[in-house]
């Protein structure tokens, strides 16, 4: 069984972080509709939702990736670069502990958000920069290398997170928007892709992806490559750099 954990938003959505972009107005009811239409697609797929319960306290709590990064049967509870993100992971360690996975965590001084954290196989790319430090990717090192994972530093300083940067197709291709990414050269297989929310991909199977809506050249590019795309609309979710891959915490081989 596969499972995804998801996070209901906070009515306080529209009060969350922004730190590379301009605020703008998020309509919370939209948004929420929105949340509804992404967890549906996932059940369609197959996927059993999770719901982590909702913290009204804080308005990021949807952005449920931050919190945990799932490698096997091992949870790696984050420490969230943003203070006032520190709270989130609480309810999140209990449901994972329910779940039946080996806990971790990462410890002071270091932070490690989700969003920064890219796997591919055995290869886990984690992004330094202003949410993640060196001391969190030296501790998510150390648990993870003895499941065999090997941990791969990237520079990220264009954008919040390396995932808000680059994504992985179902054959390890990473997929990125130029202009966001620090380096490619540390990646493989790099593909170029021509909307900046095309380069957001949750893999669903070894064949389907998940993609916003606003990104139909990408899409195309990606369904050319013979992977089926479906899309969502997530616009809300952008005006607080959001992507696809931030509303959900994918459990696989379980």
């Amino acid at each position: 069984m596969t499972l995804a954990l998801v996070r209901r938003p906070s009515m306080r959505l529209a009060e969350g972080l922004v730190t590379h972009i301009e605020r703008q107005p998020v309509d919370v009811g939209v948004a929420l509709a929105q949340w509804e239409d992404y967890v549906a697609c996932l059940r369609a797929r197959g996927w059993e939702v999770v719901e982590v319960p909702s913290l009204e306290s804080a308005p990021d709590c949807v952005f449920i990736e931050d919190t945990v990064v799932m490698h096997r049967d091992v949870a790696v509870i984050t420490r969230p670069g943003s203070d006032v993100r520190k709270p989130e992971t609480a309810a999140v360690e209990d449901t994972v502990r329910g779940l039946g996975c080996r806990i971790e965590r990462i410890e002071a001084p270091g932070t490690l958000d989700g969003g920064d954290v890219l796997k591919i196989g055995d290869t886990i790319y984690v992004g330094r920069g202003g949410r993640t430090n060196q001391d969190g990717i030296d501790q998510l090192a150390a648990i993870l290398a003895p499941l065999g994972a090997t941990v791969v530093t990237v520079p990220v300083e264009k954008v919040l997170h390396l995932k808000s940067a680059v994504t992985a197709l179902p054959d390890g291709t990473v997929i990125g928007w130029d202009p966001a990414v620090d380096d490619a050269s540390v990646f493989p297989a790099y593909l170029s892709m021509p909307e900046e929310s095309g380069a957001h991909v949750v893999v669903l199977d070894d064949r389907t992806v998940l993609m916003a809506a606003d990104a139909p050249r990408s899409a195309d590019l990606v369904r050319s490559l013979g992977c089926e795309v479906i899309c969502v609309d997530i616009s809300e979710y952008a005006k607080l750099e959001g992507c696809v891959t931030c509303l959900s915490v994918r459990l696989r081989d379980r």
